[in-house]
């Protein structure tokens, strides 16, 4: 199939970056859509000049979707809220929002529609997140048959949301907590595999109204990974255990600080495995050989490290 221009919603995320890179590489000519344009401008250098074109595009809106979506062969939707906000809600986000950029790609004549979701998403989980991105997943599928839809684990690689938020907390912090007792199982996937898997996606045919879970290689409780974390950053922190129900509690107090450092959901997610499930299509019939979290997450915690970056440097 070719693929002239693309729409990425969420182009400068985490994943949407990778995705746009990518895209660029092929030759394609890449809308970058989200709220703030001049956010996205850092994504240009990785195409040719006016190449990669940031536009303004809130997923909300009917007007800027369509606007958006118009004229190009691929819609890749990219947007992920993590924390709901007095503007910004899961069901606007994952829901309305991800079911309108299905229904107006498919009005506009669009060849593909990839859309990122989550390992897990259930319409019937009692995280209003997993919830919402189950009904969204719904919703894609409805508006746009074709759909494929990636389903990663947690998403590691520079600028994630996991390792980073944790390692920060252990340059601060003598603890780290482990909600539910840290047995949850995670199978962390790395963000190049996921934009790979995208690519992969695009290039099968086969693919069209798949859905594909995206795992590593490795299966780990969440204590294992705290404690690859700080041999990681070379720091030697407390694991606390935190009973879920305790933990549920002091989220309903930091859900009132400003930024919600700790909500409920976040402890939902975190005493819930959240693995490839039996059966499930993955990276392998992607043809991707899924990478080594032991191989990536040291290359991008110099920051964290105790030592920095001279750990194994060596001076006249």
């Amino acid at each position: 199939m070719t693929i002239a221009r693309a729409t990425i919603f969420g182009g400068s995320g985490f994943i949407g970056r990778h995705i746009v890179k990518r895209l660029a590489q092929r030759g394609i000519v890449v809308r970058a859509a989200g709220r703030d344009p001049e956010a996205a401008l850092f994504l240009k250098p990785m195409g040719q000049v006016g190449q990669i074109a940031p536009v303004r595009a809130d997923i909300r809106s009917e007007k800027d979707v369509a606007a958006a979506v118009a004229g190009v062969d691929l819609v890749v939707n990219a947007v992920s809220l993590g924390v709901q906000t007095g503007r910004d809600r899961f069901a606007d986000v994952h829901v309305q929002g991800a079911k309108r950029v299905a229904r107006l790609a498919a009005a506009a004549g669009a060849k593909r529609l990839i859309h990122i979701s989550g390992i897990g998403s259930d319409p019937n989980s009692d995280s209003a997140y997993v919830a919402a991105r189950g009904h969204g997943d719904r919703a894609v599928k409805e508006a746009f048959p074709a759909a494929t839809l990636l389903k990663p684990s947690v998403v590691f690689g520079p600028g994630d949301h996991f390792f980073t938020t944790f390692a920060a907390m252990a340059r601060l912090s003598w603890a780290l907590p482990l909600f539910g007792g840290g047995t949850a199982r995670v199978q962390p996937v790395y963000v190049g595999d996921v934009a790979d898997a995208a690519m992969k996606a695009l290039d099968d045919p086969a693919a069209a109204g798949r859905d594909y879970e995206l795992g590593g290689p490795t299966v780990y409780t969440h204590r294992e990974l705290m404690e690859l974390l700080l041999q990681t950053v070379e720091r030697k922190r407390v694991l606390v255990t935190v009973p879920e129900r305790i933990a549920l509690i002091l989220a309903a107090l930091a859900s009132l600080v400003p930024g919600k450092p700790l909500t409920r959901d976040m402890v939902k997610l975190a005493v819930a495995d959240n693995v490839v499930g039996t059966g499930a299509k993955t990276l392998a019939d992607l043809g991707i050989a899924p990478t080594t979290l032991e191989v990536i997450l040291p290359t991008y915690m110099d920051r964290y490290r105790r030592t920095g970056r001279w750990r194994n440097a060596r001076f006249a």
